[in-house]
């Protein structure tokens, strides 16, 4: 395939940055959509030009690292799917495909196609742990009785990998769907009820202060979530954070 690019060239956080098209020829399909980006980079490097800067790590969907938006969608337009795990036989000859940086007030970007997303990594800090002592008599998890289907939305919400397509996704840039994932996983379990209500406090606040969006019910998160987390846990969320709110002191 030969193929147009269009992609959003920044040079740092200050820089007001635009699209720069270039051309890349004779991309296989049974090539993943990084690798595409790794043969138009050596192409740039051939030619003396600066290739271009995006996230990357394990490209197995596990990371979450590979955020670029493909033609206006989070990881592009494969459901359930991350970036590199994206192949372009679900592109033609000809094609022009547009690939920017996740778009939101929280995610500022650092160069071209990368994003700091560690205003995630407040938000766990902030609660998204247990305190278990492990130095004395500690019970064995298995001998803990937990109903099958609680252990099981609490694994569906700990698959949420962090990757910040819910955010790009939302209109309101809203971060909820991530947070309710992480307060979920230890809601469900026995191992979480003892800090519950710090939890979501602690976190939601820290949701507030990073300068995410509040959530409207349009549902974007969940459709473009490689993980199909459920926005059943922001039901959960508010639950907890009311909880929170009417049985702890300010």
């Amino acid at each position: 395939m030969d193929l147009t690019l269009k992609i959003w060239r920044q040079k740092n956080a200050e820089d007001k940055g635009g699209i720069v098209d270039y051309k890349v020829t004779e991309i296989s399909d049974h090539m993943s959509f990084l690798e595409m980006m790794d043969v138009l980079n050596e192409q740039l490097i051939n030619t003396g030009e600066e290739p271009v800067a995006f996230d990357h790590d394990c490209r197995e969907g596990i990371c979450g690292s590979c955020s670029l938006h493909i033609n206006g969608e989070p990881h592009g337009p494969d459901s359930g799917t991350t970036t590199c795990q994206l192949h372009m036989r679900r592109f033609n000859d000809g094609d022009e495909i547009y690939i920017e940086p996740f778009r939101a007030k929280a995610f500022p970007v650092i160069k071209d196609l990368i994003v700091d997303r560690t205003s995630f990594d407040r938000i766990q800090h902030a609660g998204a742990y247990i305190s278990v002592n492990t130095s004395g008599n500690t019970q064995d998890a298995n001998s803990i009785p937990i109903p099958k289907v609680d252990a099981d939305k609490a694994f569906d919400a700990a698959t949420c990998i962090g990757c910040g397509a819910c955010v790009a996704s939302c209109k309101n840039a809203s971060a909820m769907l991530f947070v309710s994932a992480k307060i979920s996983q230890f809601a469900l379990l026995p191992q979480g009820k003892v800090e519950a209500a710090e939890r979501a406090k602690n976190m939601v606040t820290q949701m507030d202060l990073e300068g995410f969006g509040n959530c409207t019910n349009t549902g974007a998160c969940e459709v473009e979530c490689p993980k199909g987390i459920s926005l059943e846990n922001i039901a959960r969320m508010n639950r907890e954070y009311l909880s929170a709110s009417l049985t702890t002191a300010e």
